[in-house]
């Protein structure tokens, strides 16, 4: 017989494993905190809350073995893989999700499409009213940076190539340069309708700073797909 210690407090009560072949297992990640402060990484960084997930990440991606982290979600668990390119398995266009947003100390200040404002909430009376952000992509960036203007915000839904079975995982970006490849990457993904396998990496790109006459760098995300993928029966995306 089972212990009835739930009964007096019901909502402690532990809940049922998920099936992680539909829901959510982890979250790839392109950066960390170092003293508080973002560092960007070279190679992906993958968060989980299921200790099954991370062991078998390191067995595909290599790298260190899966650590405790500091976060308020369910995925505590960190592995620090070693490739900068992973093959997934995108289920179409819907597979992608971007908004643009305003963030302040206490959350979300503003969302849009880039043209009207797509409200905080459901009862934001700014929704569908025009956004205040400048019209021109390079005066849209500036707003940004200045605290001013809305932020790209990507979402990416996939499942592994190499291990579907595992479940599927997102990665979430508000990098610019993502903004402006992902146009491409979601007309690849039209014109095969359906599932699609892809690269999703971390590139490495250098430039000169005119500024300070030094060469500096910095890492983007990119996405390339590679053509279709065959279709399971079992697919059905949780969004």
């Amino acid at each position: 017989m089972g212990l009835r210690i739930w009964e007096t407090d019901p909502e402690a009560e532990p809940k049922p494993r998920q099936n992680f072949a539909r829901d959510l297992v982890g979250r790839f990640r392109s950066g960390y905190q170092v003293n508080g402060r973002p560092a960007s990484l070279e190679k992906w960084r993958i968060t989980t809350g299921d200790p099954e997930v991370a062991e078998a990440i390191r067995g595909l991606f290599g790298g260190d073995k899966a650590q405790s982290w500091e976060t308020k979600g369910e995925d505590n668990l960190e592995v620090f893989t070693g490739a900068e390119r992973v093959k997934i398995i995108l289920d179409g266009p819907k597979a992608i999700r971007q908004e643009m947003v305003l963030w302040g100390r206490s959350g979300a200040i503003r969302r849009c499409d880039g043209v009207d404002q797509t409200g905080t909430d459901a009862d934001d009376p700014a929704k569908g009213q025009p956004c205040e952000c400048p019209a021109s992509f390079q005066d849209r960036k500036d707003a940004a940076r200045a605290g001013r203007g809305c932020q790209p915000s990507t979402t990416i839904f996939f499942t592994l190539a190499d291990s579907p079975e595992l479940g599927r995982f997102k990665f979430n970006s508000g990098s610019w340069s993502l903004v402006r490849d992902i146009v491409t990457t979601e007309k690849a993904l039209g014109e095969i309708d359906g599932p699609a396998y892809a690269w999703l990496s971390l590139e490495v790109v250098s430039y000169e700073d005119k500024k300070i006459g030094k060469t500096k760098s910095f890492t983007k995300p990119v996405v390339d797909v590679i053509g279709a993928a065959p279709k399971r029966e079992d697919d059905e995306p949780p969004y």
